[in-house]
């Protein structure tokens, strides 16, 4: 049976006016041994305020609405939604999930489902770094995308730095010596997952690209495009893309992998071809899905997503246009390297080509 104030109220020998003043942070001029009955009443039932009435008063649900494209079911982007409750949770306000998936009607309703039970702002999370086109039923409300960002940038987001990331990776291989790398990217076919805008390349595919052309040519290295190939970013891609580029005899020293998925098919692919990784063959990833980079031998040398430092940015951006007019921004969260094994110098006759 649910505890009422008014038990409390009875435990603590006082009016419910006073007792609901109390629990409410508004004790004022009430003496302290009153405060100390009523709180010390309240633990002893186990009251919890009334979430509801409290809403109607504030005008405020403390509840924050979580748009989800998929990341709900995938583990290593989960970290988002972790990010973003611990959040929440110290600044006392729920967080309230919804999937979508490919069906657009589907994710209209999802969304409205959230509005309907009066969400205080929603935070639109996409699966991989995205641009997607915001729902119009958000126009009113309080939205931060995470992980996404609209093509005009008319929303606050929080993004990956894609670019910084993949130049990190592919600095930490020519610091290490190596001059032929190859680039295995991703093949995105035209995607359109909820609200998603139809990409051929998504942000990070493209940022990577450049950022594996730009150093090439800050260190002086020639462009060579049979070293770069794209392939479905899976380890069966990964495998198949590896092996055309490692079965020649001017074959990289080097492999910088779109993901850490990828990349656990080049380690197959150089140990079928009899490479050792990484004496014959370094290889750098992207995502640090640890169940794959710790678990690979050797350990994956890759780049962290940062998936919780992003949903924790995001519900704090959620929080704080509640209280504020605030003008769209888009932040580009850093994305560290992470070393491991699978990088060091270059030992082949091509290296130096």
């Amino acid at each position: 049976m649910r505890v009422r104030l008014s038990d409390v109220a009875a435990m603590a020998d006082v009016s419910s006016a006073t007792a609901s003043m109390v629990l409410n942070g508004k004790a004022g001029a009430i003496r302290p041994d009153t405060i100390d009955r009523v709180l010390v009443a309240a633990e002893a039932l186990g009251y919890r305020p009334n979430a509801l009435a409290r809403s109607l008063r504030s005008q405020q649900s403390h509840t924050i609405g979580f748009l989800s494209d998929d990341v709900v079911t995938t583990p290593y982007a989960g970290a988002m939604i972790l990010g973003a409750q611990e959040v929440a949770d110290k600044h006392g306000f729920a967080l309230l999930l919804a999937n979508v998936d490919s069906d657009q009607e589907a994710s209209r309703h999802s969304l409205e489902a959230l509005l309907d039970r009066q969400v205080d702002a929603v935070i639109c999370a996409t699966m991989y770094h995205r641009i997607i086109e915001v729902p119009a039923q958000l126009t009113n409300s309080p939205a931060v995308l995470l992980n996404a960002r609209s093509d005009d940038n008319s929303v606050t987001a929080v993004v990956p730095d894609d670019y910084a990331g993949a130049e990190a990776a592919m600095e930490h291989l020519v610091a290490m010596g190596h001059r032929r790398i190859g680039f295995i990217n991703d093949r995105a076919g035209n995607r359109r997952p909820g609200f998603i805008i139809d990409q051929t390349s998504p942000p990070a595919a493209v940022e990577r690209e450049q950022a594996y052309h730009d150093v090439l040519r800050r260190h002086g290295i020639d462009r060579d495009d049979t070293l770069q190939t794209r392939a479905p970013s899976d380890p069966t891609g990964g495998r198949v893309a590896a092996t055309a580029l490692l079965d020649r005899p001017d074959r990289p020293t080097a492999l910088f992998c779109y993901n850490d998925r990828m990349a656990a098919g080049a380690y197959v692919a150089a140990r079928h071809l009899g490479l050792a990784i990484p004496e014959d063959l370094s290889v750098v990833g992207f995502d640090n899905q640890v169940l794959i980079a710790e678990a690979i031998d050797p350990p994956l040398t890759t780049v962290q997503l940062p998936h919780l430092e992003m949903g924790r940015w995001a519900m704090e951006q959620a929080l704080t246009l509640l209280d504020e007019n605030a003008e769209p921004r888009v932040r580009r969260m850093p994305c560290p390297l992470v070393e491991r094994e699978s990088v060091a110098p270059p030992n082949h006759p091509s290296a130096d080509t």
